[in-house]
């Protein structure tokens, strides 16, 4: 079975970040379209895979994290505008039947990701 799945991790505090927003677009051409939504739970993870099946189709995606706005709920003293507000992470499938785990580590200024398995 197919999957894309992330998880997001709060360096700054050493911890899973719960409550970040997260939505998926499929990219095509100039055409963006909203493919699924969900929010970290406790572990900093989504309950389910943004998608999963037995194939994911190859193509371009978009992940984006509301990173500002999980900040500010966590107390998080933030410049008018905020350096990270919204972290996109645009990224490729190419094995349609692959399994696609992009990760976020995030802080205030600065943030990382790979592909994970």
């Amino acid at each position: 079975m197919a999957r894309l799945s992330t998880h997001v991790l709060d360096t700054s505090q050493g911890r899973p970040a719960a409550g970040v927003a997260v939505s998926l677009y499929c990219i095509a051409g100039a055409l963006r379209e909203h493919c699924a939504s969900a929010v970290t739970n406790r572990d900093g993870r989504t309950d389910v895979p943004l998608l999963s099946g037995d194939r994911i189709p190859a193509g371009i995606y978009e992940l984006v994290f509301a990173a500002g706005a999980y900040l500010r709920q966590q107390g998080v003293t933030l410049p008018d505008p905020a350096f990270l507000d919204e972290v996109v992470i645009r990224f490729g499938v190419a094995e349609e039947t692959g399994n696609y785990h992009v990760p976020l580590l995030l802080s205030p200024y600065g943030y990382t990701t790979y592909r994970g398995s």
